[in-house]
């Protein structure tokens, strides 16, 4: 392997959230029967002529300001020419020769911390066709036209990536910034977020590229990992065999683990683009585009930046927390509720994380609100209660046993001893029964000292102030 480069490029499909398709007023609910949500448009009826959805335009547009693009504020679309069973007009519209977002890119970061910028060709608008359903009928396929005209943008990277790690990085960090400008769900179970990648391997040091296959719609990032790895392994075993790659689109199995080719990869010149007729060109106004400028919310890495300096956060926390949109409000509604901000941040890494990973939700259905999680916050600040209870009183509110941390506390009795003279009683009690620990400590094994204020803890059901439990302590054995 380290006498190849691997060369890896992205075309990402990201549905739109737009209530209706792109140039026709269907839905775009997804579920429905199959053929409810087509429209004469959708089914390519003599005729019927397609109108642009504005939504649709102004997402994208919204999308390439957050990466620093260039917007073609007069775009056009064109015919993109293939018979499939599942596109009725026999053409797909899309954007060729002026696409709407043109440059631009996105600045990953990988597992050792360092970060690479991955820079992007375009973003065009497209229509989406329609699915073929082969498993529902004897000796015959069927075709769902539910999906046809549904509204995408295609985002398409230069070959910049060097790995699958890289890739990997880069489709989720474009994850999470479309679901965070919500131009798209991002559910990839559903196909709202469809990767194919462009994988070819070259001898290092060659400048020229090898030639690429495209795996197609990978819809998990995981099996993308194991697509990129097979694929990588295959085109390098085939040129030292001798063999030539031959430029093809593939599909990925993720029972056998392989790619397999489907067809041989069409070229632009293979479509016969040109402008659709129907469709005068898509004019991005000077007002629309300070209209969307102005709805802009703040992005990711500003708002990083802006909870290290304001919040004093370590940059590891503030960018895990910035990422994305429904944490940062988590985030920033408990702060909002008067709760130390490196504590929340601490809280919603540590157990809160936990939580919502053991039993696979996502932040916005946790059963412990922003609120609540100040309340449990504001209670370790002023000493009602220790970090040990407190995740107690955490458990309770995740079961629903209480609306608020002081509901928990005052009926399970979680109140914090800090009273000297109680906190002495029960110290002075357990090191009666603990010469070895004692004689250990004066000894010079400061190990012995936790060992005792464990057993005090232990003693007052974890109530006891464990900083007043050590003073008391030092104190007595000295």
């Amino acid at each position: 392997m380290s006498q190849w480069e691997i060369v890896i490029g992205l075309e990402t499909h990201v549905q739109l959230t737009t209530a209706s398709k792109i140039f026709s007023g269907s839905s775009t609910a997804f579920g429905a029967a199959p053929n409810t949500q087509a429209s004469v448009v959708d089914l390519a009826m003599p005729g019927a002529l397609p109108v642009m959805n504005k939504g649709a335009a102004e997402r994208a547009v919204k999308f390439g300001l957050a990466i620093g693009a260039k917007i073609n504020q007069r775009s056009i679309f064109a015919r993109k020419n293939y018979f499939y069973p599942d596109l009725p007009k026999g053409y797909q519209i899309s954007q060729y020769e002026t696409p709407i977002v043109e440059g631009g890119g996105l600045t990953i970061t990988l597992d050792d911390g360092t970060t690479k910028f991955i820079e992007l060709t375009r973003a065009h608008l497209e229509e989406d066709a329609g699915k073929s359903v082969h498993d529902q009928f004897d000796n015959a396929s069927g075709v769902d036209l539910n999906r046809a005209g549904t509204p995408l943008l295609e985002i398409v990277t230069e070959p910049v990536m060097r790995s699958g790690k890289e890739a990997i990085a880069y489709a989720k960090a474009l994850h999470g910034l479309v679901r965070y400008l919500d131009i798209c769900d991002g559910n990839m179970q559903e196909g709202s977020f469809r990767c194919d990648v462009n994988v070819s391997v070259r001898p290092m040091g060659q400048k020229e590229f090898g030639t690429r296959r495209e795996i197609k719609n990978l819809n998990s990032f995981k099996f993308m990992q194991q697509a990129i790895d097979y694929e990588v392994r295959w085109q390098i075993e085939q040129i030292e065999d001798g063999k030539k790659i031959v430029q093809a689109t593939v599909l990925f199995n993720p029972d056998t683990g392989e790619t397999r080719a489907m067809r041989t990869k069409e070229d632009a010149m293979d479509y016969r683009y040109f402008p659709d007729p129907d469709l005068p060109p898509l004019v991005v106004t000077d007002a629309m585009l300070a209209k969307i400028k102005n709805e802009m919310p703040e992005l990711p890495e500003a708002k990083c930046a802006r909870y290290t300096s304001e919040f004093k956060l370590s940059e590891y926390d503030a960018r895990l927390l910035s990422q994305d949109r429904a944490t940062s409000e988590y985030f920033e509604a408990a702060v909002a509720a008067k709760a130390d901000p490196k504590l929340v941040a601490n809280w919603m890494l540590g157990e809160l994380s936990a939580a919502l990973n053991r039993e696979e939700k996502s932040i916005e259905e946790s059963p412990v609100s922003a609120h609540q999680l100040a309340g449990v916050i504001a209670r370790i600040g002023d000493a009602t209660i220790s970090n040990k209870i407190a995740k107690t009183v955490f458990e309770a509110l995740w079961s629903g046993e209480a609306k608020s941390a002081d509901e928990v506390i005052e009926a399970k009795g979680l109140k914090q001893i800090s009273d000297v003279g109680a906190i002495e009683k029960i110290v002075d009690e357990v090191l009666a029964k603990s010469a070895a620990q004692i004689a250990d400590y004066k000894s010079g094994k400061e190990k012995a000292l936790m060992s005792i204020v464990g057993m005090v803890m232990k003693a007052s059901a974890g109530k006891a102030n464990p900083a007043q439990v050590n003073e008391i302590i030092k104190k007595k054995l000295s």
